[in-house]
């Protein structure tokens, strides 16, 4: 065996008890594709006025037409459909997908599956960010300025998830120059990440002691994460910047099979290691900070899909990002029916379902450290 495989043995050692085999990839790829539209359909049809397929279908034919052509149940089917259900469950689909992708982007840049934007720090640094926006912008914003309190949401959402990973990564690190190292401590990696969260949630804890009683709540509902506020422009800037972000990280799959060699053997390939470092925290943050933005505080969906595919596809990024964006959209949708329905005709954040289905399988991860090479 040469050095480079027993550098790609060592190096893959964290990633060893989630390898699959390469025969389910074509399974896994179909069931993936095949389960998008339909989740995609029953979260159109889910929810407190329950509708049939057939419904839906009439619903869906006519959803850009006028409503004074249909009878009165159909049109206020239309209604509930285009103005709520239809921007709810796309942004779902496209936060779950940036979510899911930006943690196995995390897991890859690392070299260790316990890596994820919500635990390392750039979900609660992205929170704060946002929440200073939220104080910013205050109540006096109306429906006619939502595209540019949105914007103010997502640039200061993307500072705060910036700062975050740049510190955690500064500190992780085993030399000055933090992008430069050739290893990462897991064990400081998590730990400035749970500073991190706890700084920013007293951040946070102070802004809604200092804000008003409107300024308060939002902050608040933000933290906790939810898709009730989806709407068309939310919708849009979704496509037009975590879509972007999802198909940008694809490109660097080759990048992350030979970091996970380590850097030095990455550097023999010809890998640009520091501009793929900087690309990948970037893009990261990118994504991370506008689903902040634009749905609140949503976790463990970039801990929990990629682990689930490496189970049943291995490690290899060529096929765990592009799936782990189908998967994570799947996840974060179905989540959302769920927090539609268990307490109807209210509704729970989704946030709590995805913290309820993430935390055990993070415990259970935790038990078996010694599996994921941290010691």
């Amino acid at each position: 065996m040469s050095i480079a495989d027993n550098a790609s043995v060592k190096q893959q050692e964290p990633f060893k008890s989630l390898s699959g085999s390469s025969l389910s990839f074509g399974l896994a790829g179909w069931l993936l594709c095949l389960l998008t539209p339909v989740m995609l359909l029953l979260g159109l049809s889910v929810g407190p006025v329950s509708m049939d397929m057939q419904q839906l279908f009439q619903v869906l034919l006519h959803l850009f037409t006028d409503t004074s052509s249909l009878d009165p149940a159909m049109a206020g089917l239309q209604t509930i459909v285009a103005d709520i259900r239809l921007p709810r469950t796309l942004l779902a689909w496209i936060v779950g997908a940036g979510l899911a992708i930006s943690g196995a982007a995390m897991q890859g840049l690392f070299r260790n599956p316990l890596a994820d934007p919500s635990i390392i720090g750039v979900t609660s640094g992205a929170s704060l960010g946002a929440s200073i926006a939220v104080v910013i912008i205050g109540s006096s914003i109306s429906a006619s300025e939502q595209w540019g309190g949105l914007s103010i949401l997502v640039l200061g959402a993307f500072v705060g998830g910036l700062l975050a990973v740049l510190t955690v990564y500064r500190l992780s690190t085993g030399s000055s120059d933090h992008f430069s190292s050739s290893s990462t401590s897991v064990a400081t990696m998590l730990l400035v990440g749970i500073a991190i969260t706890a700084l920013a949630g007293a951040g946070n804890s102070l802004l809604a002691y200092m804000s008003d009683n409107e300024t308060m709540r939002r902050i608040s509902l933000w933290n906790m994460g939810g898709l009730d506020a989806a709407s068309q422009p939310r919708v849009i800037l979704a496509a037009c910047i975590i879509v972007p972000a999802v198909f940008l990280l694809m490109r660097f799959s080759r990048q992350l099979d030979a970091m996970l060699l380590g850097e030095s053997e990455a550097r023999h390939l010809g890998v640009d290691v520091q501009r793929i470092k900087w690309s990948l925290v970037v893009i990261v943050a990118f994504a991370v900070a506008s689903s902040v933005a634009l749905a609140g505080v949503i976790g463990f969906v970039g801990l929990v899909v990629p682990h689930m595919l490496r189970m049943v596809i291995g490690p290899g990024h060529r096929r765990l990002l592009p799936y782990s964006a189908l998967a994570g959209g799947l996840m974060l949708v179905a989540a959302d029916i769920v927090a539609r329905v268990i307490l109807s005709p209210a509704e729970m954040p989704v946030g709590v379902i995805t913290a309820i289905l993430g935390a055990p399988l993070f415990i259970i991860l935790l038990r078996q450290r010694r599996d994921y090479g941290m010691y």
